[in-house]
């Protein structure tokens, strides 16, 4: 088997296939054309968001067995051609889900005890105690949507916080455990204090978080975003933080994560959530440690072994 890696990976990969026998070409430096011209040549591809994988690029990956996607989106790859043309396709979920866990947590933690905020007074000789005084995690309703890996993984953290936490999963049956009560979309509307959304970005999940979904809420939320910034309308958001109706949120992704090309709209959105104190905000590093860098690979290895 001969594998084309076409995106940075860390070198741990490479013993990982050398010990299989399976042979690859490490070009990370590939263009989208250069990787389409390379493919006919390849069993496997592994990539993390190099390029869109869609029938103008795989029409001519003949002997394409997998795709092998270094994260847990699959955004990226159209699947419905991927299954008209046989190629199985893996992603590393498991890889990252602890790392994007500890992430969000993180980020709750700093935006309900003012850390970041204090920090900077302090270092400026600020000494504000009051005006820092924080909010506990204890007792909140957490409302996660997308209850696969990541969802799961923050939800066993927040059980030791003593957090009631609904999870609403629309592809899953019976998925209720020992850290969230399966519940309807509806009920986390109705009670919960804080969203956490996990969820992949589809036709269906685009634009979920606007103004009506905002609205709707019965209470004031937090809102934590470690998915696809897609998934939440920034304007809707905006407007939400201003009303009271959004209390905070911590963004880990955005709408446009191109932020030297923001149209008008996304750059007036995006002033505003970088000079609000009810905001933090991290450029898509939920699942970017150095564990999970290593084991996203042991993950996507196994996968492709079982899988062929």
């Amino acid at each position: 088997m001969k594998i084309l890696i076409a995106d940075s990976m860390h070198p741990s990969l490479f013993k990982m296939l050398d010990d299989r026998g399976w042979k690859f070409d490490y070009h990370p430096e590939y263009n989208r054309e250069e990787i389409k011209w390379e493919l006919p040549y390849f069993d496997g591809l592994i990539i993390r968001s190099k390029t869109y994988l869609d029938k103008a690029m795989l029409s001519g990956a003949s002997n394409l067995r997998f795709i092998a996607r270094a994260g847990a989106g699959l955004d990226l790859i159209d699947l419905d051609v991927a299954g008209e043309m046989g190629i199985k396709v893996f992603h590393a979920g498991k890889g990252n889900r602890d790392a994007v866990a500890e992430h969000a947590l993180g980020m709750l933690l700093a935006l309900f005890n003012n850390i970041l905020k204090a920090d900077r007074e302090v270092r400026k000789g600020t000494w504000e105690r009051e005006g820092n005084r924080g909010v506990e995690l204890m007792n909140k309703t957490v409302g996660i949507i997308g209850y696969g890996n990541n969802g799961t993984a923050i939800a066993r953290r927040l059980s030791g916080f003593g957090c009631k936490v609904l999870a609403y999963d629309k592809y899953r049956d019976n998925y209720g455990d020992a850290f969230a009560e399966a519940s309807s979309l509806e009920q986390i509307v109705t009670e919960a204090d804080i969203l956490s959304l996990h969820i992949p970005l589809t036709e269906i999940s685009r634009y979920l978080i606007d103004e009506t979904f905002i609205r709707n809420f019965v209470k004031p939320f937090y809102l934590i975003n470690l998915s696809r910034g897609e998934i939440v309308k920034l304007d809707a958001l905006v407007d939400g933080l201003k009303s009271g109706k959004v209390k905070g949120a911590c963004l880990d992704v955005l709408e446009n994560e191109k932020i030297k090309k923001l149209t008008p709209s996304q750059q007036e959105a995006f002033d505003y959530l970088r000079a609000s104190e009810k905001v933090i905000l991290t450029p898509h590093i939920g699942g970017w440690t150095q564990e999970s860098y290593v084991r996203i690979n042991q993950v996507l290895v196994k996968q492709i072994e079982e899988g062929l």
